[in-house]
């Protein structure tokens, strides 16, 4: 008798959408899954129908890059972050920016709505995280502690309420009541870049760094689980994880590489193509997102496109 083999469909490319004028940095869905956003080095905001990848809505006000965005599930608030030291908050009912929180000394980097309270948190090349109160408009803490850019945060509606990566190697719990540092993670060797957790469990998170290393930790007191194997040997700038526990991760060479979420394994290596008149060196890939169904993957690029990724039923990887 042969040995069983299971067989899983391959992740394909299936659209290529096109309109900004720079590097695509942020992505984020719209929580009913009609839209979604990106914003871009050519200091737009785009918004974008999700299943007919149509231009609906550019949205101008940031003067840098935009690298973090957030929309939020309780009312029609969609929140960015760029280099410009701004972060914004904009009314799609009206297409403008109502808000701007001011604080940030340097460039943000990162952004993420609480779950379930009215507070955002957003990180930068300040070295700080700061949680803001959407209502008031008021900063509540600046959690200080990491000793270069606080590059990718995630929240979570249990202590620790959040978690965040930094240029400094490292990863902090926080304690959001008192503002202190609970935990500091140091097992990853380069910056940490990007950090996701399944939309289901609440009971982990897996963090990459610049070196390709992918790790995967228990919450709440962040002990180490196990590895992400083989190694991705690039700068993996962002990943994003689905409901049936298949994590994307995406770095500086283009690659995308597909991973199961229990067993760390790596389970499907892809590539992205640079547009025709594109340099290699445009094949980055610096943000993703899974749509609210897991069954659709945005990849946002350095090629000035973003990608619509899907599950091919006819083609399967045997594994």
């Amino acid at each position: 008798m042969g040995r069983s083999l299971t067989s899983k469909p391959v992740w394909k490319n299936y659209q290529v959408i096109s309109g900004h004028s720079g590097w695509v940095r942020s992505v984020a869905v719209d929580p009913s899954n009609n839209w979604f956003c990106t914003g871009s080095a050519d200091r737009t905001i785009k918004i974008w129908d999700l299943a007919s990848g149509r231009l609906k809505v550019t949205l101008t006000g940031h003067v840098e890059q935009i690298r973090g965005l957030a929309v939020s599930n309780k009312n029609t608030y969609m929140f960015s972050a760029g280099d410009d030291k701004q972060v914004k908050c904009w009314d799609l009912e009206q297409n403008k920016a109502v808000h701007s929180f001011q604080g940030h000394l340097s460039g943000v980097y990162c952004l993420a709505l609480h779950p379930t309270i009215d507070v955002l948190f957003t990180g930068g090349r300040d070295c700080v995280c700061r949680m803001w109160d959407i209502r008031s408009k008021t900063q509540i803490h600046a959690l200080s502690g990491h000793g270069n850019t606080v590059s990718s945060v995630l929240t979570r509606p249990l202590d620790p309420q959040v978690v965040t990566g930094s240029h400094d190697s490292t990863i902090t719990l926080w304690d959001i009541r008192y503002g202190k540092a609970m935990t500091t993670l140091t097992h990853h060797n380069k910056s940490v870049r990007a950090i996701a957790q399944h939309p289901k469990e609440d009971y982990a998170f897996a963090s990459a760094s610049t070196d390709g290393n992918i790790k995967k930790f228990n919450l709440p007191k962040g002990d180490f689980l196990h590895d992400m194997l083989p190694q991705q040997k690039t700068i993996i700038n962002a990943m994003a994880v689905n409901d049936a526990g298949v994590m994307a991760t995406g770095g500086d060479n283009g690659s995308l590489w597909f991973w199961d979420w229990t067993s760390g394994h790596n389970v499907q290596q892809a590539q992205t193509m640079v547009q025709p008149g594109s340099s290699d060196s445009e094949a980055g890939i610096y943000a993703l997102a899974y749509d609210v169904t897991g069954t659709r993957l945005i990849s946002c690029e350095a090629g000035k496109t973003i990608k619509m990724w899907k599950q091919d039923e006819t083609a399967t990887l045997e594994i």
